[in-house]
């Protein structure tokens, strides 16, 4: 590249008034290596703190942060997607605003970018991060990769270095249940992962507790994956052969007189075990019913409530 493209950092923010500051100190020092045309986005998904108010202050002296607050809590990747529609740059950055995610490891991404990829993705080699994080982060991309019959890494998140054209083609996909890093994944492009180093958070707990990992992971599922109707539909048919097996092997026994009174236990057996897959299938079936609802109403994909600098600088 003969000029020096415009960035954009984008970072949703939550619950995360102190760690602000440094944040932009921290990204400031890493871009100024790269180049000084850049903007740095935060949106502020309406935590319980003083996030925004922190923004803003910072927002009245540096004319490089474009703070963006969101009308109400709606998630991370619909904050991210936020920052993405307005975001300039020829080349945007992602990253969480823990600063688990390194503002230090930008130029190295960027470097490996130049050498004709349109997306480098962030490895975390060695996380971090609690146990339980790791585990549930674990279970959560092996469960996924399986049902989605795609292999997932689950050492790779949001952080990276994408092309216009990339983000571009995201932005344009209006579902929404928004999974950054499968939609990323989606769009394809050229993209490569390198390893990076992976710091402890900065201050505070993640947000994201077991209740939200199993709601993130049956989103991405039900909006990525038709396979768990593919499984109920497997599941059936041998559930039904099974039957016919066994019903061939009662007649015959009953021909043969080795029956002379229908099994009790059998028979309840049967009842719940059929009730219950069949109540399940049901509920795989209102998973994908009630997220098409929800796609149908053509709500927008995130609201905001307030901006500084207008998005420019």
């Amino acid at each position: 590249m003969t000029l020096t493209p415009t960035f954009s950092i984008v970072s949703p923010v939550y619950k995360a008034e102190k760690i602000i500051p440094v944040l932009i100190d921290r990204i400031e020092k890493s871009m100024n290596s790269i180049t000084n045309n850049y903007e740095i986005i935060l949106v502020e998904d309406c935590g319980p703190d003083y996030s925004w108010e922190v923004i803003e202050t910072i927002a009245k002296e540096n004319s490089r942060v474009v703070g963006v607050k969101l009308s109400r809590n709606f998630g991370q990747h619909h904050a991210i997607t936020c920052g993405l529609e307005l975001a300039k740059g020829d080349w945007i950055v992602v990253m969480d605003c823990d600063l688990q995610d390194q503002p230090e490891e930008i130029p190295k991404l960027y470097q490996k970018a130049l050498e004709g990829y349109d997306m480098v993705l962030a490895q975390r080699h060695n996380r971090n991060d609690s146990f339980l994080k790791k585990l549930s982060s674990t279970a959560f991309y092996s469960f996924f990769s399986y049902l989605a019959g795609v292999p997932q890494d689950g050492s790779i998140a949001n952080f990276g270095v994408y092309n216009k054209k990339v983000i571009d083609e995201v932005v344009k996909m209006k579902e929404p249940l928004r999974a950054f890093f499968f939609m990323v994944k989606w769009v394809g492009f050229k993209s490569i992962a390198i390893p990076i180093e992976h710091a402890a958070r900065f201050e505070g707990k993640t947000s994201y507790s077991w209740k939200k990992l199993i709601n993130l992971a049956l989103d991405a599922i039900v909006s990525y994956s038709d396979r768990p109707l593919k499984m109920a539909v497997k599941t059936g048919i041998c559930i039904s052969f099974i039957s016919i097996v066994f019903a061939f092997f009662q007649l015959i026994n009953y021909f043969l007189g080795n029956i002379t009174v229908s099994g009790y236990t059998s028979l309840i057996f049967s009842i719940w075990f059929l009730s219950g897959m069949i109540i399940f299938f049901l509920g795989i079936i209102g998973l994908y019913l009630g997220k098409t609802f929800e796609g149908v109403k053509n709500r927008p994909i995130f609201i905001i409530d307030k901006m500084t600098n207008n998005g420019g600088y």
